[in-house]
């Protein structure tokens, strides 16, 4: 947008009473996605960011949606500066009574004050900022503008410069107060140059200056507003009195009163507001493009991140099925309830015979397919304490990772350490276990029944005939259950097991424990990488989307085409 057509728009916007409707709605829709905005990692300039988010936010809420939306409201006329310059005396004199506390005790302005004219009262009433100040009526100041008088912008307390901050945002015109010691101060310096850099007006009172010392400290003050690009801004002298307390003689404060009465006037008023106005949306556009660059550098963490946890699973991973395939889940109260289940006279003690015929009694079958049920609940608890384990581990190995991760991966870590993964593990290995235990019965149906080529000669006819016998006694010995629980003893590393299928099916059981011991595996394996989504859901945030900046861009473009 050039400055001829920035100025153009505006003009025309001012030339209705109420804003252009797609203006007002591009800028209040440009103001909801700023307040969405986030900055939760802590990357290099993610605190700039922060504070600029939270000015925009301001500038937005409280300056251009509300002029926007009522142009012919009150031109609003902050009066600011540093502590002890002045501003509430300046203010209750040009008032002419006492309208905001003034006094020697610091910080003197706790809640702020807005002072408008009775007939103006209705207008006033709408703007946003009204919830934050106390709202005076005076027919001492000129309808057509409202004077509020800001804390301190060096206040010791914090709420109070942030307060001081939303209402300099919120205005059409700065009236800045300092005083021939305090005039070259930094602070107050950067903030004009903020304020100018957004295009708002802005006056100066220099105050308490001595006239002795007036000539040089006007010359130097003059000489500073050049330097900053304010050469045309109006500058007001308002001479020591000495020790003074109560309101300012009138003359002392005229050249400030007639100047306002004049601000007041329909042309000068709408003047000052339009000239804020183009200069606060033709602000907008580098101040939209670098938070938008800074939602852009959340975006870059946090994919680098994700690669940081991706890169660091993946040994807990592979651990994880060694851990498994070294027969760990078999170690513990799996392995003692096998050694009770097969001493001689239980339940698996006559299952197979030295001879290795296998006992085909049904009735024995469906007593040690009961007599099993505790192995198989052994065999939950263990796989769940194998995989809260891997968890655990893997737990620790993200964590360092991020400790000596990429930028804003300590920021994610603090915020994973706010969930409770201690508490919600246990929970989710025992379903996991309860998973693989569930399928074992499926695994060895199909096993079982799986179709094998038709044998060729007369004794592979035979052998086959011999294997299907063996495992229709095995099944009546054992049942499908008992076979099942068999078969995840074995997969889980209990090699006295493995020999027991063996015995009972032949070989038909082998594959079936190769399933279930790479399902268990898989589980470790999943296990660790439910560790690493644990980790990267902190990340699982819209305004960390790689297409995150996209949306501020869009809002950002839209107002451009408007203005």
């Amino acid at each position: 947008m050039h400055a001829e057509a920035g100025s153009s728009a505006a003009g025309d916007v001012l030339d209705r009473p109420l804003a252009a409707t797609s203006l007002l709605d591009a800028v209040t829709d440009l103001l909801r996605d700023t307040r969405a905005t986030d900055f939760p990692l802590d990357v290099p300039g993610a605190e700039q960011a922060r504070a600029s988010c939270t000015r925009l936010v301001d500038q937005l809420a409280d300056h251009l949606v509300p002029r926007l939306r009522q142009l012919s409201a009150p031109a609003v006329v902050v009066v600011a500066g540093s502590t002890g310059a002045g501003k509430s005396t300046l203010v209750n004199s040009l008032v002419g009574a006492e309208v905001s506390a003034a006094g020697v005790l610091r910080p003197t302005t706790r809640r702020p004050v807005l002072v408008h004219h009775p007939d103006d009262a209705e207008l006033v009433r709408e703007h946003p900022v009204t919830d934050a100040v106390d709202v005076v009526a005076s027919e001492q100041v000129p309808r057509g503008i409202a004077l509020m008088d800001a804390p301190d912008l060096d206040s010791v307390l914090e709420s109070n410069r942030r307060s001081a901050q939303r209402l300099l945002e919120a205005a059409d015109l700065w009236l800045f107060v300092t005083t021939a010691a305090r005039y070259g101060d930094a602070l107050p310096w950067r903030v004009l140059g903020e304020a100018t850099a957004r295009g708002a007006s802005v006056a100066m009172v220099l105050n308490r200056v001595d006239p002795a010392s007036l000539p040089t400290v006007r010359g130097d003050l003059l000489e500073r507003l050049r330097a900053h690009g304010m050469q045309g801004s109006p500058l007001f002298v308002v001479p020591d009195l000495g020790p003074h307390e109560g309101l300012l003689e009138p003359a002392r404060v005229a050249p400030v009163k007639r100047w306002l009465t004049m601000l007041a006037g329909p042309d000068r008023a709408r003047t000052v507001v339009a000239r804020t106005l183009r200069g606060s949306l033709a602000a907008l556009r580098p101040w939209v493009d670098e938070l938008a660059d800074a939602v852009e550098r959340q975006a870059e963490a946090a994919t680098a991140i994700r690669a940081a946890l991706d890169d660091a699973v993946r040994g807990p991973a592979e651990e994880a099925r060694r851990t498994v395939a070294s027969g760990a889940v078999s170690q513990g109260s799996a392995q003692a309830r096998w050694v009770e289940l097969t001493a001689p006279g239980a339940p698996l003690a006559g299952a197979v015979r030295p001879s290795g015929r296998v006992d085909r009694s049904r009735r024995a079958g469906k007593d040690r397919a009961t007599a099993v049920l505790p192995l198989v609940q052994d065999l939950v608890s263990s796989a769940s304490a194998t995989l809260a384990a891997v968890g655990a581990a893997t737990e620790r190995t993200l964590r360092d990772a991020l400790a000596t991760g990429p930028d804003g991966a300590r920021s994610a870590a603090r915020e994973w350490s706010a969930s409770d993964r201690a508490a919600d593990r246990p929970r989710e290995v025992e379903r996991a276990a309860r998973e693989w235990v569930a399928s074992a019965v499926e695994v060895l149906e199909d096993e079982l029944g799986r179709a094998r080529p038709a044998p060729v000669d007369r004794s592979g006819r035979r052998a086959a005939v011999r294997a299907d016998r063996r495992v229709a006694a095995g099944r009546r010995a054992l049942g499908d259950e008992g076979l099942a629980a068999l078969a995840l003893a074995a997969a889980a590393g209990l090699d006295a097991a493995d020999r027991m299928l063996r015995g009972l099916l032949g070989d038909r059981g082998d594959a079936a424990v190769r399933v279930l011991r790479d399902r268990l595996a898989d589980q470790a394996a999943a296990q660790a990488h439910r560790e690493r989504d644990a980790a990267a859901a902190v990340l699982d945030r819209p305004e960390l989307r790689p297409d995150a900046a996209s949306l501020l861009r869009l809002r950002l473009a839209v107002v451009k085409g408007l203005t």
